[in-house]
């Protein structure tokens, strides 16, 4: 599919955590030639950021602490031509791999929640997408950061296959992680996520459901390609 220079649109992706947002979204955007923004990387940023400064020890988040770091932390993006994605660094670290470990994603919900994290992350994400041609993913995207999206896409799954997916995940990469151990990471994010006071995950009015539990990502690709086309 070739980017129209005519409508440029933003696609706007929500849903429970180990959907396959993020891969779905940077599959999108390279079909489309649009900038992807993974917004779930931008929060475990600021999660490793405060776990690496002592705003969370033993598990317990001090608030006041991670929103006393928020003027000093750096997000940057920077494409990676290896991976034909863009990775993430923190204070121009590289800090790809170190956020997706099972410590911060056992303390990313309760970072997210915090209402200065969202605020300040909202208006950055919001300044990247202004030119549109943007594809971005996360929790609130559809809901709050462009509510005026083209395209809204809410994805689901069944948790014990998202566990699944993520305990694959993290085993080929080495790390030693019960299955277990996942599931209850997954269930207790999603209750995070929906009953945060501040941005609480949920599925726009307009957003089209996509329920991934047994689609492949090219019958995902192929659902999402009409969808667009309708759009653009």
């Amino acid at each position: 599919m070739q980017d129209n220079a005519h409508k440029r649109i933003v696609i706007a992706i929500d849903g429970y955590s180990s959907c396959g947002k993020s891969t779905f979204a940077k599959a999108i955007a390279a079909r489309l030639g649009y900038i992807f923004i993974d917004t779930g990387a931008m929060y475990r940023a600021v999660t490793l950021y405060a776990l690496d400064h002592g705003a969370i020890r033993s598990g317990i988040v001090c608030e006041e602490e991670v929103i006393a770091l928020l003027d000093r932390i750096e997000i940057t993006f920077r494409f990676n031509p290896e991976r034909g994605a863009s990775d993430i660094y923190v204070d121009g670290d590289l800090a790809e791999g170190r956020i997706r470990t099972i410590e911060v994603s056992n303390c990313v919900s309760r970072v997210s929640a915090i209402a200065e994290v969202r605020r300040k992350l909202v208006a950055m994400q919001q300044q990247m997408g202004r030119r549109r041609g943007v594809v971005m993913d996360g929790r609130d995207i559809g809901t709050v950061v462009f509510p005026d999206a083209e395209l809204k896409i809410f994805m689901t799954a069944d948790p014990a296959v998202r566990a699944r997916r993520r305990y694959d995940e993290l085993t080929a990469k080495g790390e030693r992680v019960s299955l277990e151990e996942i599931e209850r990471n997954v269930r207790e994010r999603d209750y995070i996520d929906e009953h945060r006071e501040i941005s609480p995950l949920r599925r726009a009015d307009d957003a089209l459901l996509l329920d991934n539990s047994r689609m492949t990502v090219a019958e995902q690709m192929e659902w999402v390609t009409e969808r667009i086309a309708e759009r653009i």
